[in-house]
């Protein structure tokens, strides 16, 4: 293996892992804990204790007491297995069961062909036009079900190609499953179908959609306020959009690298990476990029130059400036967007209302506000709630004003009526 690969399975730099085979010595626990792990060798050979709480999965299943590991550690260790399958360490985890999550079955075929395997396309796409219309909360179910039901396909007859189409479909659906799940406050179990997702597509060695699940991941852990930890998986997935040739892929990365910096206050790093996104968007062949990232159009680049400019106008050093360039870029973003895209109108008008505060244009932070809040609640999406404090937090500066109090108030019980923290997630 080489130090780079020994960086990856152990979630250490590479200048950590020179300095170990120079003859440093480590002596922490739980670094010497990370370096069996993820080379696979059992910790008592190397002297540790393994007891019950040193033998927690990466994912838990929702209500498995082992599911309470502590967040900053199933963050690392996911970062550590995505590291892996990314860089090609491992192709599947040693223990199956370290990402699977127990559901029902029902009996499937024992014969599958290509028709097989596009009504499970088929119904993939379906399903997530729902979650992009009403919120994962009402289809994540289905998803599951869905999910259940075509993993068994992997155990009937096929030919070659079959079972590889079979198995990228299953990394589509797994990655929806995640999707979903992160959308209704299910962080274990969102994590749980990214992994299963990217060790799919890994398999079948597809860089795009490895980058999308990579992308996707990131965004969780972004919306957690981890932006540090959300930027690791954001260039991860940088080395797999780059490998797929896919300038919008690359676009797509390098936007959300943007936000994470400027989320971490890092404003000129960000702005640098904006530049990226648009140079990368502007030689983009929309015509032949993968399926997922057909999404990102104009509108979306729109929404997400905005979402940078958000971030660093919560910076009181950077609100004078940054909150009026967030205004124009999210104006444009919300005048795009139609019904099936719900949930992200959603966001854009909650990010719009909150710097047109910022802005000093309290009136019309507190209309456009009033509009996300309308249209927000007809959306089974946790998220949708969390993404609302910021329209809570500009509007309590201006509790002097009846609207502003209302409204702050209003937002803050629909918070409450959907379990969304009361402080910033």
């Amino acid at each position: 293996m080489s130090q780079r690969q020994i960086a990856a399975s152990t979630g250490q730099s590479q200048s950590e892992v020179s300095e170990i085979l120079k003859g440093r010595q480590v002596m922490a626990y739980d670094v010497l804990a990370r370096i069996a792990d993820g080379l696979q060798v059992p910790r008592g050979y190397m002297g540790l204790a393994y007891d019950g709480a040193t033998a927690v999965r990466v994912v838990g299943v929702a209500d498995d007491p082992l599911s309470e590991e502590d967040e900053s550690v199933k963050r690392r260790r996911f970062l550590q297995h995505a590291a892996s399958v990314t860089m090609g360490v491992v192709s599947m985890p040693g223990d199956p069961g370290q990402w699977i999550t127990s559901v029902a079955q029902t009996p499937a075929r024992e014969k599958i062909g290509k028709t097989d395997v596009m009504q499970v396309e088929a119904a993939t796409k379906a399903l997530r036009a729902l979650d992009y219309q009403y919120g994962g909360g009402t289809c994540r179910d289905a998803v599951i079900a869905q999910l259940s039901w075509a993993e068994q396909l992997l155990r009937a007859d096929a030919i070659d190609p079959v079972r590889r189409r079979l198995r990228l479909a299953l990394a589509d659906l797994h990655s929806l499953a995640g999707w979903t799940s992160f959308d209704t406050g299910m962080l274990d179990p969102a994590r749980n179908h990214f992994g299963k997702a990217l060790e799919y597509a890994k398999q079948c060695e597809k860089n795009d959609l490895v980058a999308n699940i990579l992308y996707r991941m990131g965004r969780v852990y972004l919306h957690y306020d981890e932006p540090n930890d959300a930027l690791k998986l954001f260039q991860l997935g940088q080395l797999a959009a780059q490998d797929s040739g896919s300038a919008l892929t690359v676009a797509v990365l390098c936007a959300n690298e943007a936000w994470a910096y400027a989320m971490m206050g890092m404003r000129e790093q960000a702005m640098k990476m904006v530049g990226r996104t648009k140079d990368e968007f502007a030689r983009a062949d929309f015509d032949h990029a993968p399926e997922w990232v057909r999404f990102f159009t104009v509108n979306d680049l729109h929404g997400m130059i905005g979402s940078v400019h958000h971030s660093l106008a919560a910076n009181d050093d950077f609100r004078a400036k940054h909150a009026p360039l967030a205004v124009a870029e999210l104006v444009k973003c919300t005048q795009g967007y139609e019904s099936d895209m719900k949930r992200t109108h959603v966001f854009g008008l909650s990010m719009l209302a909150a710097n047109h505060i910022r802005a000093g244009d309290v009136g019309e932070g507190l209309r456009v506000g009033r509009v996300a809040y309308s249209m927000g609640e007809g959306v089974n999406s946790v998220r949708v709630a969390d993404r609302m404090i910021d329209i809570q937090q500009e509007s309590e500066r201006y509790k002097h004003i009846a609207e502003a109090k209302d409204l702050a108030e209003e937002v803050r019980q629909f918070r409450i009526r959907t379990g969304s923290p009361q402080k910033r997630p």
